[in-house]
Order: structure tokens, then C-alpha cells, then sequence
């Protein structure tokens, strides 16, 4: 799966309690256009069903712990996120649902673009058509 990576993000530690920061082009690799954030995400639901044709995120678990399917079309692959210092790094084209949120979550996502109806693929079989084509 390409690109797709767990970014270790700085984690300062002290007796007053940690800190942890990320800078665009620098932990993320990308200019941060947008973020926004999912939170009381009623149990048994799921996020997400959808890729971008031009967009790139960093998920982060800010708090409590939720996974996140990617799918490239040729492979699928669960990663679980329950660390604030965390970011998992998905690059455009790439399927993503996000399920199993635990009482309390709080997912921050950090885009490359701003808001573009036209960039989603919300469609499945949409999406396998497209990155077949690449």
C-alpha cells in the first residue's frame, strides 16, 4: 500500500502532562489546508466510505481509539489508532472507512485541500474504476 505510513509525532513529557505538536511539510507531508474533527460517534456506526481523487489525510486519535480500513484496490488493511501522538498518513486514492469507536473518541483529521464536493469518490465500484485506470 503506497505511502501509507504511521507518523511518530514529537512527544514532550512532563510531570504536568505531555505535549505533542505536528508541523506541515515536516511531520505531514503535505501544506495543511484544512482539519476537522469526528467525535460522538454513536456505537455500531462507521465513518467514512469514501476516497479522494486529489486530497491527502492524517488521521489522529486524540483520544480513545477507533480503526481505520484502507483499501488501494488491491489490498485491504486495518489499522488501529489509540495514541494522540499517532498519525496515520494516507495519500489520495485510497478507500478509507473508519469503525470501532470507543465511548468518547475524538479523531482529528488533517487535509491537504480545502473542502471539494467534486473530489470525493463516495462510490465503491466507482473507485476500483478509477485506480484501475492508473
Amino acid at each position: 500500500m503506497r505511502d501509507i505510513r504511521i507518523i511518530d509525532f514529537p512527544k514532550i513529557s512532563d510531570n504536568r502532562g505531555n505535549l505533542s505538536f505536528v508541523e506541515q511539510f515536516r511531520h505531514v507531508p503535505f501544506k495543511i489546508e484544512r482539519a476537522y474533527w469526528i467525535y460522538d460517534v454513536p456505537g455500531g456506526e462507521a465513518r467514512g466510505g469514501h476516497a479522494y481523487r486529489e486530497n491527502q489525510e492524517c488521521i489522529i486519535a486524540l483520544s480513545g481509539s477507533f480503526d481505520v480500513i484502507l483499501d488501494d484496490g488491491k489490498e485491504k488493511k486495518t489499522f488501529s489508532l489509540n495514541r494522540s501522538y499517532y498519525g496515520l498518513y494516507i495519500p489520495n486514492r485510497t478507500w478509507r472507512e473508519l469503525n470501532n469507536f470507543s465511548t468518547n473518541s475524538l479523531a482529528l483529521i488533517l487535509s491537504s485541500t480545502k473542502y471539494d464536493e467534486s473530489d470525493y469518490i463516495r462510490n465503491y465500484d466507482n473507485f476500483l474504476k478509477e485506480v484501475e485506470h492508473e
